[in-house]
């Protein structure tokens, strides 16, 4: 399998064609999570929401301010706020995402544990989780230890394209890869750890990945995703981000930041250089109107949402 490169383009530039472009991001919303067992806590990095019996519920990230230790808890709404569905499980994981394969809900986020030759760092991998919903959610796969960003996405033949983001080695300090397997019992840490990069996306001082796969009506996939930088004081800078991929022959477009920080609104930080933070979680299309609500972790301490222009609409038509 073979990618093409594209012009690769680092966030100082994907900044300035953002400013330049005209772009108008608008209706910026605070998510307000509560309920005793989040009080006191953060809620971010969230998903978008899904229908989960017939009910919109929302994954979230829930962290105390001074710890990496979070929960993955799952939100319904009630009168204009979040609380935490009565019964749904909570998992040990961050960043939680979903898609759905065979008429399953797959969920997954990152597990972390103590790193095995350093007891003051710690290590992560991507786990998934399946089941019919919420309630019957069963883990089936964990990724390779030190990957985050594995996502996949049921393709139209039936398929499954599964993207994934090494480091080290081969990816630096985070490139995207992609691979196709038949089913999720065939995915494995070979496959993925064997999944050819996408050339030219990130400069090497950089990095990025996917945070959400979805299927296009021509059978492209819209990859929402995030890249990201330091500046020359250790401040970390993150993007969200899109591009279209196509499964068929490996080509795809050039990363368009879709959203800025200051598209939304003020909010606390978990850390002074985590200001300049937003982190991809979701993205709900409107396509009819043109329009997407992207929702997002602002900072490492807070959730919000934001309507944006459709960034997959214009490789559909």
């Amino acid at each position: 399998m073979s990618f093409v490169s594209t012009d690769v383009k680092t966030c100082a530039e994907l900044l300035g064609a953002y400013q330049a472009s005209g772009k108008v991001a608008r209706e910026a919303q605070k998510i307000h999570f509560v309920g005793t067992s989040v009080e006191g806590k953060d809620v971010y990095n969230i998903s978008a929401p899904f229908m989960d019996e017939g009910v919109p519920v929302i994954a979230g990230r829930v962290e105390s301010r001074d710890s990496e230790h979070s929960e993955i808890m799952f939100f319904i709404e009630q009168g204009g706020e979040w609380i935490p569905r009565e019964g749904a499980p909570v998992l040990r994981l961050q960043d939680p995402f979903f898609t759905r394969i065979a008429g399953q809900l797959v969920l997954g986020g990152v597990e972390i544990f103590p790193h095995p030759e350093n007891s003051n760092m710690l290590k992560w991998r991507t786990v998934f989780y399946r089941g019919e919903g919420i309630a019957s959610l069963k883990p089936f796969f964990k990724g390779p230890d030190g990957m985050k960003d594995i996502r996949l996405v049921e393709l139209r033949d039936g398929s499954i394209g599964v993207f994934t983001r090494p480091q080290g080695d081969k990816g630096g300090r985070g490139k995207i890869g992609y691979t196709n397997v038949a089913s999720l019992d065939a995915l494995s840490v070979e496959l993925i750890d064997a999944a050819p990069l996408l050339g030219g996306q990130f400069i090497d001082a950089e990095w990025g990945g996917a945070n959400e796969a979805h299927l296009l009506v021509n059978g492209l996939v819209g990859v929402l995703g995030h890249i990201a930088c330091y500046d020359d004081s250790g401040d970390r800078h993150y993007y969200p981000m899109a591009f279209v991929f196509n499964p068929e022959d490996g080509k795809f477009s050039d990363i368009e930041l879709i959203a800025v920080r200051a598209d939304f609104l003020p909010g606390p930080s978990k850390r002074p250089d985590l200001q300049d933070v937003v982190f991809s979680g979701g993205l709900v299309r409107h396509a009819a109107e043109g329009v997407a609500v992207l929702y997002a972790g602002i900072s490492d301490a807070d959730a919000q949402k934001l309507t944006i222009a459709d960034p997959f609409r214009k490789f559909e038509n």
